[in-house]
């Protein structure tokens, strides 16, 4: 007789991850002071496991150990079990990722971390089978192990802790100066490491990076280095071409497998989404290739439509796995998609989204456009191209519909501000670029859900779901929402988001910032942990510090505030050490730093903005890739003087003007708009 599962503490929370731990026999508890006080009266170290809804390897520990009634026994016994959701706990995520990388040099979810009951790590880990395999200890040895130890040795237990925990405090850095040889330093390591082949850089496991791929557009437009935008190209049109794009569904997965993009890993991520929309919306600007313009739209389509949320927002993620395999959502066999559309489209469909019997993922396959020349398969079939265009997305539907009715991935429903913030960006970029005013309006039906749903007396919090707001926001969040509003006042000209940018950028330097430079990953108000860390590395995801310093600049230039240009700066200078060990692990920080360097280009334009020729100008400013550039524009002078005082000395004239303004001080006035707009647009 089988017995019913009891819940544990988790089946409190929200979060989607802590519910599926809901029901193991570990006993579990949310991260907080119950857990940690309970330690510490029975004397017992803590287990912390960390993960998140979608992890595939997060699952292969929960269906091996944590439903495991043995090793959930000894758990009970030994210690005092916590569970976090990175994505909605990252600050504690990034302590202990940190002491995972420094007992192990490695990283990873889940994180598996063994702690004192005052909160300090003694070791560390990521994934453990339950007994030895893989070359990895087992992880009921461990808890054996560990548990002994704390009881034998605490004393050697205590003297591990507190050195770990004295390696995560942050040390202060000699301010540094960046330069233009920083910036040419970035470029020289991402060539050594691209890929010229497959595109990308490195080696399989293979991730997209779309800031490197930022980085290198502005780089190229700085330079005129043709390789640089070759990069780009390749690698954006390797990644579109590979199995890790969805070519029934559209949208892209978190990563590649091997080095030809193949066969992903294939849990589908907002943030992931987000930046590569932006990253193929910016190589439409440079290139004007159409197809940067396509994948952008249907990354967009695929999020609007897989991952929409209550009210305008975005929900997180959607898994790896379904029924419990890896990827089985998404694999075909020859056989069903011969069946599906028939001999003639099966045949072509097949050729050219190399579909075999026998198969490229585990006899089963992945559609994909790696070497195929589309080209090359309607010819060889006597297919007119546009007839086979017509038909190749006709399968593509046919497929998709059937697909849509097998078992779904779970999706992890909560509402984070940070991703929903770069959607904002993503939507409010391709607005602009592409001219269409439907991605405008998503974009502040998004930004509004935000402003109402993730906003309680005045401080921003970091997750939503189910009717409830928590977790007081960290810097990526607010440095991403800044984002967002400098991109929307791009978007709009609307004077209203730049006001909204200077009380978010004036919030973070009250919650966040570090005189002696950069911003502290969780706010002042925030809960007090073993560290209070400053990042800056850019990984998956730019750092908040990196943001920041581009948005700062970005804000100051709009408006002439020079403190703000200040704060950029001495960010910049915090973490120079850093950056010039490794230049390429800092991309997005480079951004700010080439903005300083790069002669801006501020154009204040007064009068009717309606006029064809005015409409004109500001049409092919916005459409066009100018990270230099900075617009204002009004109808009448005195909208302006609030928010960028530069511009107060501009008197009313019945014809419309541009000025031309450098460190916020504008020229003489040209009514030549022609004349101008090649001013602006020319490199």
């Amino acid at each position: 007789m089988q017995t019913e599962k009891v819940a544990n503490r988790l089946i409190q929370e929200k979060s989607p991850y802590l519910l599926q731990h809901a029901y193991n026999p570990v006993d579990w508890y949310p991260w907080g002071e119950e857990a940690f006080a309970k330690a510490k009266a029975q004397d017992k170290p803590v287990f912390l496991s960390i993960g998140y809804s979608t992890c595939h390897w997060c699952h292969v520990m929960a269906r091996e150990s944590f439903a495991d009634e043995e090793i959930a026994g000894l758990l009970n016994e030994r210690f005092i079990s916590v569970k976090v959701d990175r994505e909605e706990r990252p600050d504690i995520d990034a302590i202990y990722m940190q002491a995972c990388q420094a007992i192990t040099d490695q990283g990873g979810w889940p994180l598996s971390v063994f702690l004192t009951p005052d909160k300090k790590p003694f070791y560390a880990g990521t994934y453990f089978p339950p007994e030895e395999r893989y070359g990895r200890p087992g992880f009921k040895e461990l808890i054996r192990l560990f548990s002994d130890q704390y009881k034998a040795e605490p004393g050697k237990v205590t003297r591990v802790a507190s050195k770990v925990a004295e390696v995560l405090q942050p040390r202060t850095a000699t301010p540094g100066e960046l330069g233009e040889k920083d910036v040419h330093s970035c470029f020289s390591q991402l060539q050594e490491t691209f890929d010229e082949k497959y595109g990308g850089f490195g080696s399989e496991p293979k991730f997209p990076t779309p800031h490197n791929l930022m980085f290198l557009l502005r780089y190229h437009r700085w330079t005129k280095d043709p390789s640089a935008l070759e990069m780009v190209t390749a690698t954006l049109d390797a990644m579109a071409n590979g199995g890790i794009y969805d070519h029934l569904g559209y949208g892209f997965c978190r990563y590649s497998t091997d080095r030809q993009w193949l066969i992903p890993h294939f849990e589908k991520m907002l943030y992931d989404n987000a930046l590569l929309a932006i990253a193929y919306t910016e190589g439409w600007q440079v290139t004007g290739e159409q197809r940067y313009m396509t994948v952008a739209r249907e990354i967009l389509d695929y999020c609007d439509r897989g991952l929409a949320g209550p009210e305008g927002s975005f929900l997180s993620a959607e898994d790896a796995d379904s029924e419990g395999v890896e990827g089985k959502f998404y694999a075909w066999e020859q056989e069903e998609i011969m069946s599906l559309l028939g001999p003639e489209q099966g045949i072509l469909f097949c050729e050219a989204y190399n579909i075999s019997e026998k198969g490229n993922f585990e006899g089963q396959n992945i559609p994909n456009l790696i070497d195929t020349d589309l080209t090359q398969v309607a010819n060889y079939h006597n297919v007119e191209p546009e007839l086979f265009k017509t038909m190749m997305e006709t399968c593509r539907y046919k497929l998709f519909t059937v697909r849509e009715e097998r078992v779904h991935p779970h999706k992890d429903d909560k509402v984070l501000t940070a991703w929903n913030a770069l959607m904002v960006v993503a939507l409010v970029l391709a607005a602009r670029a592409f001219g269409d005013d439907e991605y405008y309006q998503r974009a502040k039906a998004t930004y509004a859900f935000i402003e109402t749903r993730l906003i309680e007396s005045g401080r921003l919090l970091a997750r939503w779901r189910q009717g409830e707001a928590r977790h007081k926001a960290y810097i990526d969040d607010y440095a991403y929402l800044l984002w967002a509003c400098n991109e929307l006042y791009a978007a709009s000209l609307d004077i209203t988001w730049l006001a909204k940018a200077k009380a978010l950028a004036a919030k973070m330097q009250e919650l966040f910032w570090d005189e002696e430079g950069g911003f502290y990953f969780y706010g002042s108000d925030g809960e007090e942990l073993i560290s209070r860390p400053k990042e800056i590395y850019d990984g998956a995801l730019p750092s908040g510090n990196s943001v920041a310093a581009r948005e700062f600049m970005a804000l100051a230039r709009l408006t002439g505030d020079p403190e703000l240009q200040a704060v950029a700066e001495k960010i910049i200078s915090a973490f120079a050490a850093q950056v010039k060990h490794y230049p390429a692990g800092h991309t997005h920080l480079l951004q700010a730093l080439l903005l300083a360097l790069v002669p801006g280009k501020e154009a204040v334009v007064v009068g009717d903005l309606h006029q064809p020729q005015t409409q004109k100008l500001l049409r092919q400013v916005q459409r066009s890739f100018l990270p230099e550039v900075s617009l204002l524009a009004a109808a009448e002078p005195h909208e302006l003087t609030n928010i960028a005082p530069f511009a107060a000395g501009i008197k009313p004239a019945p014809e419309t003007r541009v000025f031309l303004c450098e460190n916020y001080a504008c020229g003489l006035p040209s009514t030549d708009i022609s004349k101008v707009l090649t001013q602006l647009i020319q490199p």
